[in-house]
């Protein structure tokens, strides 16, 4: 889509995108001779939107929630790309997995006393 296209749906002007690019939270397919930006880049936008509008997040916030996002995202990558290896193993091979895992619990990071 279009910086004008973006601009329009999001509802922002064109120096607020600038600097959101600017910042890296929206990264255009192509920046010349005209910048095209994906749904990805719609999507970020909104978020930002949203964050710096309603919920009054500071650009140092809105930087670590996009990484967080970013990073859970890759992690939702490679955990799908983990299932579909087990899952290509010969049935003694996964079964063995499981009972690992079922064995082996995950303990939380921050567990809260009650």
């Amino acid at each position: 889509m279009t910086e004008e296209d973006l601009i329009a749906i999001v509802r922002i002007d064109r120096q607020t995108l600038e600097i959101w690019v600017e910042s890296g939270w929206l990264q255009p397919v192509r920046r010349q001779p005209q910048p095209e930006y994906s749904e990805l880049d719609l999507a970020r936008a909104r978020l930002v939107a949203d964050l710096i509008g309603p919920l009054g997040v500071n650009a140092e916030g809105v930087d670590i929630i996009l990484d967080l996002l970013d990073q859970v995202h890759g992690l939702r990558g490679a955990m799908l790309a983990l299932g579909r290896t087990i899952e290509a193993q010969p049935d003694d091979v996964r079964r063995q997995l499981r009972t690992h895992l079922q064995r082996t619990e995950v303990e939380p990071h921050h567990r809260r006393e009650t």
